[in-house]
């Protein structure tokens, strides 16, 4: 076992599925399978979904598949969510468990509350630097290895706006500047501004997470801490 940083660096583990199956459980989150041969979890209340579609592959974000996709809904009867989030595999699982645990404390899980700025400053917090160019959108690992940015929404993600030339925010691993992507995730543009801030802070925290494995290509990026 290693316990290796930069986070956002560190992978899944290959353990995606079961390490936030773990996390919504632990939650009282309800589990069925779907005849799509995905596995479907809703908040107790209703208000939010969490399914894992990586058997189905749906579409992909950045050439990888799309393993979990979040949604959130301002009534427990509302057909249509009013948000939905995208995370392809790799991503590592801590981010995306903060965020579950974040969505699950909220009782208003579709209210936007907050300005793009929160993001922003979740991730100076640790230390990421804001774009020269476009401070007020996007911000980038001190290593120049991940961005979190608001952009144009790419296709295939569903929102309850159905307007065009919506942006949200988008956020990406690449160890080396061209080098296939370790992970992507994708926030449509209705997703409040401080859920994304939870996955940004943990994404960002600097605290040495656990790993068996490590991606390949980000070997020469990341720092063992320590063995056990």
């Amino acid at each position: 076992m290693y316990w290796v940083t930069p986070r956002h660096l560190a992978g899944d583990d290959d353990a995606l599925a079961e390490r936030i199956d773990g996390t919504l459980s632990d939650l009282g989150w309800r589990m069925w399978p779907t005849a799509r041969h995905t596995l479907l979890y809703v908040s107790p209340d209703g208000l939010c979904g969490a399914e894992w579609v990586l058997a189905a592959y749906p579409f992909e974000l950045g050439g990888l598949p799309v393993a979990w996709q979040l949604s959130g809904r301002p009534h427990a009867a509302s057909v249509m969510t009013a948000w939905n989030a995208y995370f392809t595999a790799g991503v590592p699982y801590e981010a995306l468990a903060d965020l579950l645990v974040e969505i699950d404390s909220r009782k208003t899980p579709a209210a936007d509350f907050d300005g793009p700025e929160t993001v922003l400053s979740a991730l100076s917090a640790h230390g990421w630097l804001r774009d020269v160019d476009r401070p007020r959108t996007t911000a980038t690992d001190p290593g120049f290895s991940c961005s979190v940015s608001l952009e144009m929404v790419p296709p295939f993600i569903e929102d309850a706006d159905p307007r065009p030339d919506l942006v949200g925010w988008q956020t990406w691993a690449e160890p080396l500047l061209g080098a296939p992507y370790l992970w992507c995730a994708s926030f449509s543009a209705s997703v409040p501004h401080d859920l994304v801030a939870a996955f940004a802070s943990s994404l960002a925290s600097p605290a040495p997470v656990p790993r068996r494995t490590v991606p390949e290509g980000a070997e020469g990026r990341l720092t063992v801490v320590r063995r056990s």
